[in-house]
């Protein structure tokens, strides 16, 4: 795991030093995050009015929902946090003040899913120029992508007392670079209560990501609620460390109104023992408990079941199925599993795969598409289903190497 978080911190680097390299961006007094595609500023500035307030006239987007109205609120709470706002308005000239924001989305189609137009482009006039910033954007999110930058734009000052941005007029024309844009969380090593999941996914909102990889079971605990299979979450740390289903598809709704899709990930066939808790036939014995019982079926009607359940609640296309360090050694030492492999021609290496190429067709019966970690590719890369993103986490293993450069170059 400690690799993986090594990789995690290097993917990092590498994202900022892309972001701090965007052409045509000067980074001096820029406090915009990430860089945008494109911005220009003067120097000028102008103050939010007192009655600052959201203009949607000429959007295709009704908003019954309520997602942009909320994202709107979220700015404006964003902007007023850090201090009072307690300024004499009738001093400032009413040419310096901003009355609103005028937003247009072209799209009236507020489905969240991977690949869409997020891009927006946002302008703020002029000082002596009194009106609204305009928001334009293909769809919601990319609107509150464009929130979010103004956000960033404002600040308090301390001698007006009221807030302020500087350097106007602005121009900034943004779309992201990368379509999948993630931070994983590990619930199972760490329970995290409702709010701090919440508060992951504001950060994550204000920071322009827009993947929650939710890595919700593993060896050490199976936090959620499974309607199909009642005893799995039996594996929890305490009966209080848990979501009930109705939590999973809270905090998918609530990732889904601020542009954040959710990857939800169970680990098969290792990293499962507290699986077993609940239902002791998945491990292949009590002194040897995964990785999960390739041999026996109910393993696989309890995966179905699990991914069953999923398709209710996680609606991101991708599900993450995890298969990496599995040790199949307990196979081998268990006689009913050794006797399976026998009968079935089959070594440990051959039984991984078998393992993972079925869990991989149980989920695209649900209609997901699959995310391996990067072990299933270096072992069988040529067998995994086509709709299979390979997470690499292993620092670019050979293998992965050579088929990405032999990728780039055909």
């Amino acid at each position: 795991m400690m690799g993986k978080i090594v990789w995690v911190l290097l993917v990092v680097l590498l994202l900022v030093q892309a972001v701090l390299a965007t052409d045509g961006v000067s980074v001096d007094r820029l406090n915009i995050w990430p860089m945008p595609h494109s911005v220009s500023h003067g120097q000028e500035s102008l103050f939010l009015s007192k009655d600052f307030e959201l203009n949607t006239e000429g959007t295709r987007y009704n908003d019954g929902s309520g997602v942009l109205k909320d994202g709107f609120s979220r700015l404006l709470d964003m902007v007023l946090v850090a201090h009072v706002v307690d300024g004499n308005f009738s001093k400032i000239d009413t040419s310096l003040l901003l009355q609103g924001l005028h937003v247009v989305v072209l799209s009236a189609d507020d489905q969240l899913q991977y690949g869409i137009d997020e891009s927006y482009k946002l302008s703020v006039p002029a000082s002596g120029k009194p009106g609204y910033a305009y928001l334009e954007a293909h769809t919601v999110y990319g609107a509150l992508h464009g929130f979010q930058t103004f956000s960033q734009l404002c600040l308090f000052n301390f001698t007006t007392r009221v807030i302020e941005i500087p350097m106007v007029p602005w121009t900034v024309i943004d779309q992201p670079r990368f379509s999948f844009r993630g931070l994983l969380i590990d619930t199972s090593r760490h329970y995290l209560p409702l709010p701090v999941i919440k508060n992951v996914i504001d950060s994550m909102a204000y920071a322009k990501l827009n993947v929650l990889h939710w890595h919700i079971v593993d060896t050490q605990s199976f936090p959620l609620e499974i309607p199909s299979y009642p005893k799995l979450w039996d594996g929890a740390y305490s009966v209080s460390e848990r979501y009930t289903f109705a939590d999973a598809a809270e905090i998918v709704s609530y990732a889904q109104r601020r542009g954040i899709n959710v990857l939800g990930e169970i680990d098969v066939p290792g990293h499962a023992r507290s699986w077993g808790i609940g239902y002791s036939s998945l491990w292949p014995s009590k002194d040897c408990p995964e990785p999960l019982d390739v041999s026996n079926k109910f393993t696989f009607k309890v995966i179905d079941g699990i991914l069953s359940d999923f398709s209710k609640i996680f609606k991101f296309k991708f599900v993450h199925l995890g298969g990496d360090e599995v040790n199949t050694s307990c196979w081998t030492l268990t006689p009913h599993v050794k006797k399976w492999l026998t009968k079935h021609h089959m070594n440990e290496s051959q039984a991984y795969q078998y393992f993972v190429l079925r869990a991989q067709n149980i989920a695209l019966s649900h209609g997901y598409e699959i995310v391996n970690w990067e072990e299933t590719f270096n072992n069988f890369g040529n067998k995994l289903s086509r709709k299979t993103v390979v997470h690499n986490w292993v620092l670019c293993g050979p293998l992965v190497i050579r088929f990405l450069v032999g990728s780039f170059l055909a």
